[in-house]
């Protein structure tokens, strides 16, 4: 790869130095625009359970494989959401936030991922919004949170063309539902873990290990988010629709060339391989290093189709990561979370800098912002987790010096409102504003949840 090659369009462009200071600079107040939205997110799987009442997921298999969940867990249960939805909503109105982020599970909607649907799946949803509604919190509805029905899975899942088809399918059932009073919708969830932990390392749901059958799955699920994109503009044409990616930005672990290189590459692989095709540039094909996709399930047309238009483009952002020629696992070189990820507040401001420069997206959202952290509950439940709250702190601050240089930054989400099932690591880490008592089901607001809303109700950072 030349250096020509490593700077055209590379979100490795604008890293900084690894010594340089990364800790925003507090000012006394930061106030955000009356319109910003402020809001929590979850996913359908990782809160709802209410197994009884959807066809089988790919999680719901893949939690049955020996080891494949870090503690043995499931999602049978999760948070109980599916039973308790209401006085979830009454937790968000506690929060003050405007603004609630969620998914939908597929399979609770469509049990076989096509043809029939269940009207009592469908009510839930329905149910919730109406409930979100009359609370004042805008219903911010993703389509896509990695629940793809076991049935189409069966099938052959996302490397399989018809999935995208059937995606387009479900997206126009539940538009059809829900358009007339959900005006805010995305297509797909980190299309990248769904593709690369899916089908390439097997790390998450259907545990599959081809890196053939992950570019089959990545292409094919851009195509069903285009699709799902045309289904969405001609059922409800006066939404608000996007799409949600994940960013790590890709430091080279050095100066050395073959470092350099090596972070080009897994930059090309994990974030421009999504934005770009969606912003209309094409893969990056050629930047992928010795990775390379053969195409072979490109068709005329398709680049056009993923390309459609979009209101709005969701950023999730967690931590950067550093690169090798050797693809050895790095240490961090700062502060981490719970889990071990660098907190990095300065890689959500070159993310969203990147993007702006060039895909020009018309504006974003924060759709994911958080960290799990290693909570102690006091007698009561009650978490003191200030660490927490150092992070969601220097993320917004990070959020609001990008919209003052002019960036259209629209909104922020916090990951998670409460704690959840976390995917493999099950029920062994906590995202959440909110805690969850697994074996009660018991929610019980944390400190950062006081103070996010206490920034929701001031709009501004003190």
């Amino acid at each position: 790869m030349t250096s020509g090659e490593m700077s055209n369009g590379s979100l490795t462009d604008e890293r900084v130095s690894a010594s340089a200071s990364t800790a925003p600079v507090r000012t006394t107040s930061r106030h955000f625009p009356d319109t910003f939205v402020w809001g929590a997110a979850t996913s359908s799987f990782q809160i709802e359970g209410g197994r009884a009442g959807r066809g089988e997921s790919i999680w719901d298999r893949f939690c049955t494989i020996p080891g494949a969940i870090i503690d043995g867990s499931n999602g049978d249960v999760a948070c109980g959401h599916h039973e308790h939805a209401a006085s979830d909503v009454q937790l968000m109105t506690g929060l003050g936030i405007g603004a609630y982020r969620f998914s939908i599970s597929w399979p609770r909607v469509m049990p076989l991922g096509r043809g029939d649907v269940s009207t009592a799946g469908l009510d839930f949803y329905d149910r919730l919004v109406d409930q979100l509604l009359a609370a004042g919190i805008d219903p911010y509805v993703t389509l896509y949170h990695w629940d793809l029905p076991q049935a189409l899975e069966d099938e052959g899942g996302w490397p399989e063309r018809a999935t995208a088809y059937h995606f387009a399918e479900y997206a126009d059932v539940v538009a059809t539902a829900l358009g007339d009073r959900v005006k805010h919708w995305a297509t797909l969830n980190e299309p990248y873990c769904s593709s690369h932990f899916g089908y390439v390392t097997g790390f998450m749901a259907p545990g599959r290990t081809s890196v053939a059958d992950g570019f089959a799955a990545a292409h094919h699920l851009l195509l069903g988010h285009g699709l799902a994109v045309e289904r969405l503009r001609s059922r409800v044409p006066d939404a608000e629709v996007g799409v949600v990616l994940n960013f790590n930005p890709m430091h080279p672990a050095s100066d050395d060339p073959a470092d350099v290189a090596a972070a080009a590459a897994k930059d090309a692989l994990h974030n421009r391989w999504y934005a770009e095709p969606i912003a209309g540039l094409g893969y990056p094909i050629d930047a992928t290093g010795a990775d390379r996709w053969s195409a072979a399930e490109l068709r005329e047309g398709d680049l056009e189709v993923i390309a459609a238009p979009l209101d709005v483009l969701g950023v999730n952002y967690y931590s950067r990561s550093f690169v090798n020629a050797a693809d050895e696992r790095i240490a961090a070189r700062g502060p981490v979370t719970g889990m071990g990820w660098e907190i990095y507040p300065e890689g959500l401001a070159e993310t969203v800098r990147w993007l702006h420069e060039r895909c020009r997206f018309p504006r974003y959202l924060i759709t994911e912002n958080g960290a799990a952290m290693n909570d102690q509950p006091d007698a009561n439940g009650f978490v003191d987790d200030q660490d927490r709250i150092d992070y969601l702190r220097d993320h917004l601050a990070v959020v609001h010096d990008l919209i003052a240089e002019g960036l259209p930054v629209a909104g922020y989400f916090a990951w998670s409102l409460m704690d959840n099932f976390e995917w493999a690591y099950g029920y062994t880490e906590r995202f959440g504003l909110i805690r969850v008592e697994y074996d009660t089901l018991e929610r019980i607001p944390k400190a950062s949840a006081n103070w996010y809303a206490d920034v929701v109700r001031a709009n501004a950072l003190g």
